[in-house]
């Protein structure tokens, strides 16, 4: 697998589009921290990791509304391993006027934009959901 990361939003995407409660993928230290900020921000209900061999799994539990509506309304790879995605701390884009949350991978740690923004930190635009 060439980019783990596309895979990860990949399986986020098909789920929500058969609207599955919980989708599991094979874990890494980088989707690991993803998820926990889709936890953070409130674009999911739940991330459980199970350590296992050879490489353990995330299941992240989606969160509907009560008609039904997926919290994530979209997903998108930014920066991809044959076209890397490098921004400063104040050219950081703004999604959907403040709705989205870019995933900025930074030199302390994995983080929103709005987060990097307030530390001042640039870093490898991961990818953008809203």
């Amino acid at each position: 697998m060439t980019d783990p990361i596309a895979d990860m939003l990949a399986r986020i995407r098909n789920a929500i589009t058969a609207r599955k409660a919980k989708v599991i993928i094979p874990t890494s230290q980088i989707k690991r921290r993803i998820a926990e900020v889709l936890l953070d921000e409130g674009f999911v209900n739940g991330v459980q990791v199970q350590e296992g061999e050879p490489q353990g799994t995330i299941a992240i539990e989606l969160r509907y509304d009560h008609e039904n509506r997926n919290a994530i309304e979209g997903l998108k790879r930014v920066s991809r391993p044959g076209q890397r995605w490098y921004v400063r701390h104040d050219r950081l884009p703004r999604l959907r006027s403040g709705l989205g949350v870019g995933i900025v991978t930074t030199s302390k740690g994995v983080m929103t934009d709005r987060q990097a923004r307030k530390e001042r930190l640039g870093g490898e635009l991961l990818c953008e959901v809203w």
